[in-house]
């Protein structure tokens, strides 16, 4: 469970970002979209859900963007420049994309991820900080370092680097650390020290070989599987692999397949063919041929629209997140699909009889029907704006207006219609008439 994402001069957001995931205090109402873990003796209260608004170009992407791109520098272990394409997010291969576009000095990229993981009978929340100096936004040549790594885990820092690196208390992952460290942690981690590059993870290097291989896999395993980021909508595909694949057998997932079909497909199925001459599968329509009445394969871009692709290739997703606890973080999240199916698949994540792994759901989106009180709590729907002037994005929560005053937001109250006419900002009034204006008074001039 996702509790807490910030970032900082990453971007647009050059302040401080932060993204919570957890109860905001005085919020009534909906309780049904919170998920109740117990750590320690304290209650935490996590949001099932959050969607965020902004105009184009306000950074709503960019949150999702730094997600993506502290999940892949997680998973490869380094800061450098990877040739690699697993993201459709430039910026996660070429890390000099991620510094703000605007500062004239280098200023270090901050990220720090906070979530609730469980292993057999042991609930952990841990917190993974990294600060980063890329240089200036685009310098390649640049010698990137790590400023800053700290590894905090219920509430104790484990490992901190700053220069060089230091130990709190070991204790609260003893369980998960091998004898010999136990024993001789000082030389230990004189050697882990010497034996780290600037540019290197010390928690997916030296803290995973000589201290900690089960806790680091714990982590590195729930950034792998269970926070699951789409960058960008029209991006979005599913790759099938199947063990030993009979060549021109369809694979039909019952699930998928009855999910597809409630959405409303073209054919009378979807399924996966495997071709003789490529590994992963692809996707197919299955329909059946009227003259000799016998099913027939055809590729589903063909066949079907965009948007039944688009779901196909994310309700898996979709599955995988509600079996898991995995959160799910979605770019456009309505681009091409129904309000209806979009609608269903967040009352799934709401509801507490079927959400019994607690899964979470996190979207941007223009579209206004989500901004509903019967729908999201105040703190799951954030906002983010831009400035005209200095180009920074901020980042806030409708719960930060409070219940009192001019500006303050009541359970209840008519959320879509007061964010048209810019009672909590990020919205901006667009009018394209004068470039028409201005194009029909040259043509006037040119027939003179």
């Amino acid at each position: 469970m996702l509790l807490e994402f910030k970032t900082k001069n990453y971007k647009s957001f050059v302040e401080e970002a932060v993204f919570s995931m957890v109860s905001a205090p005085k919020q009534k109402g909906l309780d049904y979209s919170l998920m109740k873990v117990k750590v320690k003796g304290k209650e935490i209260k996590g949001l099932s859900s959050s969607v965020i608004y902004g105009p184009n170009a306000a950074g709503k992407t960019n949150i999702i963007g730094a997600m993506d791109v502290i999940r892949t520098i997680i998973l490869r272990g380094n800061i450098r420049n990877s040739e690699e394409k697993s993201s459709p997010n430039p910026a996660a291969e070429a890390l000099e994309l991620i510094p703000n576009n605007n500062a004239d000095e280098p200023k270090p990229v901050y990220f720090c991820v906070k979530f609730y993981e469980e292993d057999a009978d042991k609930k952990f929340v841990i917190q993974y900080e990294l600060e980063i100096d890329l240089g200036t936004f685009l310098d390649e040549e640049y010698e990137r370092r790590i400023t800053a790594e700290t590894l905090t885990v219920n509430g104790d820092i484990v490992f901190q680097r700053s220069g060089n690196i230091k130990f709190g208390n070991m204790k609260v992952i003893k369980d998960y650390l091998s004898d010999i460290t136990e024993k001789n942690v000082e030389s230990m981690s004189e050697i882990a020290e010497n034996s780290l590059s600037r540019d290197e993870l010390f928690l997916t290097n030296g803290f995973k070989l000589i201290f900690s291989q089960r806790f680091v896999r714990l982590i590195t395993d729930w950034f792998m599987n269970k926070f699951m980021v789409i960058y960008r909508a029209d991006s979005m595909q599913l790759i099938k692999r199947f063990a030993d694949p009979k060549k021109k057998a369809v694979y039909v997932e019952k699930t998928t397949d009855k999910a597809a079909k409630l959405f409303g497909i073209n054919s009378n199925a979807l399924g996966y063919v495997v071709k003789e001459d490529e590994p992963d599968a692809k996707l197919y329509s299955i329909v059946k041929n009227m003259k000799n009445k016998k099913n027939a394969g055809i590729a589903a871009e063909i066949f079907e629209s965009y948007g039944t692709i688009r779901f196909i290739n994310m309700f898996p997703l979709v599955i995988k997140a509600m079996q898991t606890g995995g959160v799910l973080v979605v770019d456009e999240f309505d681009a091409s699909i129904h309000p209806m199916a979009l609608m269903s698949i967040i009352n799934v994540f709401h509801n507490d009889d079927v959400n019994i792994h607690h899964a979470q759901l996190i979207f941007n989106t223009h579209n206004p029907i989500f901004l509903n009180s019967n729908l999201f709590r105040r703190d799951e729907i954030k906002f983010v704006e831009r400035d005209d002037d200095s180009h920074e994005s901020i980042l806030y929560a409708l719960s930060d207006f409070g219940t009192s005053g001019d500006k303050g937001v009541r359970m209840h109250e008519d959320y879509m219609g007061k964010y048209f006419v810019n009672q909590y900002g990020a919205i901006k009034d667009i009018d394209f008439t004068p470039i028409f204006e201005e194009l029909l008074d040259q043509e006037r001039k040119a027939q003179v």
